[in-house]
């Protein structure tokens, strides 16, 4: 796959002098040296690449650096260093009129307080982007009814902000990211202000529109339990800095320092671990059981080969012979007690 966003050394300095220091300093620059100057770091030399059609997720507790650090993806806050490229381009270099082009064309953001405009109903909302472009009213009306189908929302074009829940309200907000059919989606925290029942429903959904969609997606949360559930890869931010970056299941095994397993501890490892992590190797006899997937977690399979009370084959998506499931490696998953998790 191509790779749509590309982040080298990016840093963002908060105070007088700030670019200064850095140039000083280079990639040594210290978080104590830059204390000393009476500065505060919201990005820490941070680099990573997005790839086309990915789910990237970036998390971290309040404080972390995360939403600066997406801001300045988008170049809302001018990063005080590095290089950001975007489908190719060098972000940081563009002139003030082709960035507004690239946020009303190819960039859609939702932020976690929805932004809506209250003397605007569902369908001027979702269709201001278009009007800014300056798309026909014909053309944008007919654009957002589309968008306001695809997120459930058909029937309510005429209701306005106020007479909305609060999930209405966010499907009004990725509507409106939607309607400019953008390459990339910014999402800084969307769900995090409703309840815990609707902040379900919006995964969901968030899930249903991405495989219809298949955007690149660039997803900020401070929960662990949200972006495991939603993220291709996870990047975990501390102080400004990215301390690990891999898909769900390799964070749970292989977590590199102890912030990081700490993140992972109370997660209900039957829906990361998939059954590759944990199958025997391919060199036991078939069985007669149903074969179950490679990629399916255990959460999945585990009431089938718990009843099979025997080994289970594995295949691949090819329907290839991959491995054997036992039932004891699947009971040390639901126990908390899988070797090499602990």
């Amino acid at each position: 796959m191509a790779t749509i966003i590309e982040c080298h050394n990016v840093w963002k300095l908060f105070g007088f002098g700030a670019e200064s220091l850095l140039q000083q300093h280079g990639s040594s620059l210290t978080l104590q040296s830059i204390a000393d100057a009476n500065l505060i770091c919201g990005v820490n030399n941070v680099s990573f690449d997005v790839e086309e059609g990915e789910n990237f997720v970036i998390m971290g507790l309040s404080g972390s650096g995360k939403s600066t650090l997406v801001r300045c993806l988008t170049r809302l806050i001018e990063p005080t260093g590095g290089e950001i490229r975007f489908d190719g381009a060098n972000l940081l270099r563009a002139k003030e009129q082709d960035l507004i082009n690239l946020r009303r064309h190819k960039m859609g953001m939702v932020f976690q307080h929805f932004a809506l405009l209250p003397h605007l109903d569902v369908l001027g909302n979702v269709a201001f982007p278009l009007e800014v472009q300056g798309s026909s009213k014909v053309e944008r009306e007919k654009r957002a009814a589309e968008v306001i189908e695809l997120v459930g929302l058909k029937g309510r074009e005429s209701h306005f902000p106020g007479e909305l829940s609060g999930g209405q309200q966010q499907r009004v907000g990725i509507a409106r990211a939607l309607a400019v059919n953008p390459d990339v989606l910014f999402m800084d925290e969307p769900f995090s202000a409703l309840d815990p029942l609707i902040r379900r429903e919006m995964q969901d959904e968030f899930l249903r529109l991405r495989k219809v969609l298949n955007k690149t997606i660039v997803f900020i949360t401070h929960d662990f339990n949200e972006a495991i559930r939603i993220a291709d890869r996870i990047a975990i931010m501390k102080d400004g800095k990215i301390i690990q970056i891999g898909t769900p299941e390799d964070l749970l095994l292989h977590p590199e320092t102890d912030y990081v397993a700490e993140f992972t501890k109370d997660v209900d490892r039957s829906k990361v671990l998939t059954v590759s992590a944990i199958m025997d190797p391919p060199d036991i006899p078939y069985t007669q059981n149903k074969a179950v997937s490679a990629k399916a977690t255990i959460e999945k399979v585990a009431l089938q080969v718990l009843r099979s009370n025997q080994a289970v084959d594995v295949q691949n998506k090819a329907g290839e012979w991959v491995g054997t499931l036992t039932p004891d490696a699947v009971l040390e998953v639901m126990v908390d007690d899988f070797d090499g998790v602990q």
